[in-house]
């Protein structure tokens, strides 16, 4: 191997690193996030530690029943964010790598990985104690991931109109 071989080599390796860096390892941390927040780190009786002493500080006359209320709103509201998210990321990882590929066929993609990686997430949560598994969730996080598809595809309907199939 001469010195030209071994630059572009090393050019190479730099190259695909980067491109790790950039599209992968965002979506691998968000599932990390995702995964650790199916523990019971964020349980509701652990959201709820939080969120009832600001929810009394800004009304101290609110009724539990207004304030189970919120809660619940907020903690599907952060399965909808959550899988939005995702499926943002995971869009811009395979579109980051499959440059060729249609649109319909990453969104197809995107979709079912979220609904596969949503099922599993409350699997999980099935064998922790603190968490309790729902099918509603799962379909709750699938809205999220459909949310987060049309957000990136209005985004590459602006970009280029002549590739979307």
């Amino acid at each position: 191997m001469n010195g030209n071989d071994s630059h572009t080599l090393t050019a190479s390796l730099n190259t695909k690193l980067r491109s790790f860096l950039k599209y992968w390892l965002p979506l691998l941390t968000w599932l990390g996030v995702i995964f650790i927040g199916s523990t019971g780190v964020l349980s509701a009786e652990q959201t709820s530690r939080f969120l009832v002493p600001f929810l009394r500080w800004l009304d101290p006359q609110i009724s539990i029943a207004t304030i189970l209320s919120i809660h619940f709103a907020l903690r599907k509201l952060g399965h909808l964010i959550e899988y939005g998210i995702l499926a943002v990321l995971l869009w811009r990882a395979l579109r980051g790598r499959l440059t060729s590929t249609g649109n319909l066929v990453i969104a197809s993609l995107v979709f079912m990985v979220s609904a596969i990686f949503a099922a599993s997430d409350e699997l999980h949560q099935s064998f922790v104690p603190s968490r309790t598994a729902s099918m509603r969730d799962v379909a709750i996080d699938i809205g999220g991931a459909m949310i987060g598809l049309a957000i990136c595809w209005a985004f590459a309907l602006r970009r280029k109109p002549q590739t979307i199939y």
